[in-house]
């Protein structure tokens, strides 16, 4: 028996003749549940860049205004210097090379951390990620190590490493490790099932299923905890150098504390700030790079 279609209100088979003027219709539901995919056009993304960026200038000048006002009832320089006074401070400081040259020291410990924190948990989490057995016997000690805060083994660090840039380095390493692998176990046992039974049903190895399937899957759940990575460890190492170094952003935060310049104290605390905005978008902009399978579920 053939199908038929309403055509004007009537049944007529598939195959016959439509009189002139006859209404058909056809099934919508197939159309009518796929959703629109919108592509940005280039033009499209740089206003949004541009909106973005409004928005960003607008939160900085209601938080300085805020500040400024906040200075002007306190009127304490001491306990909360103005916003001129502190860009005063940054000019001198930027002037001598000091500020810069602390920079270098942090953010050249950080890197090395982040490097060495990657070297040891993206191996060892893929690996608890794809076998069962590694993950029961090595878990248990990743659990019992995490909510152990790196701040806590400064004391010890002291009597190993001494006061010096190693310090701060470990410290870093210690608390960026554990976001980098558990992400990276979470992106590699999160891998679409039905892709790696389609690769293994088409007799690609394992080694292929892992570079082609795993790893595209797992990177931006792996980029995620790239991020608090960074977070975490760029801000374990101000309260590392604090104690354990003697140089570094850390370092001269406590320095200008104990000689009462507040508005050092401040600019170091901005530059803080600003660096790791700066790094944070950067690393936003990676995985878009990286990971550019991922953009739509953005857009969506």
């Amino acid at each position: 028996m053939q199908p038929a279609v309403e055509i004007g209100g009537s049944t007529r088979q598939v195959g016959t003749a439509i009189p002139p003027g006859d209404r058909v219709l056809l099934p919508t539901r197939a159309v009518a549940d796929v959703a629109p995919i919108a592509i940005p056009t280039p033009m499209h993304r740089g206003r949004l860049s541009w909106l973005r960026g409004l928005v960003v200038l607008r939160s900085f000048a209601v938080f300085v205004a805020l500040w400024w006002a906040f200075a002007a009832w306190t009127h304490s320089p001491l306990l909360l210097p103005t916003p001129l006074a502190v860009f005063t401070a940054f000019e001198v400081l930027a002037r001598d090379g000091e500020l810069s040259r602390n920079v270098m020291i942090s953010f050249g410990r950080l890197l090395i951390s982040l490097g060495v924190a990657l070297v040891l948990a993206l191996p060892l989490g893929f690996l608890m990620g794809i076998s069962e057995r590694t993950r029961a016997f090595v878990d248990p000690m990743v659990e019992l190590m995490r909510p152990i805060s790196g701040i806590a083994w400064i004391p010890l660090g002291l009597f190993i490493f001494g006061i010096g840039g190693v310090l701060p380095v470990f410290i870093m390493t210690y608390v960026a490790f554990f976001p980098l692998l558990l992400n990276t176990i979470a992106g590699v046992r999160g891998a679409d099932q039905k892709l790696i039974a389609a690769a293994r049903t088409m007799g690609v190895p394992r080694a292929g299923i892992i570079r082609h399937v795993i790893v595209p899957g797992a990177l931006p759940t792996i980029m995620v905890g790239l991020r608090m990575a960074f977070a975490g460890a760029w801000a374990a190492i101000i309260a590392a150098e604090l104690i354990g170094s003697p140089s570094g952003l850390g370092f001269e935060i406590e320095w200008y504390r104990e000689l009462l310049m507040s508005p050092k104290v401040f600019v170091y605390l901005i530059v803080i700030a600003m660096i790791g905005y700066v790094c944070d978008f950067g690393l936003q902009v990676l995985q878009r790079l990286l990971t550019p399978w991922t953009l739509g579920r953005e857009l969506a």
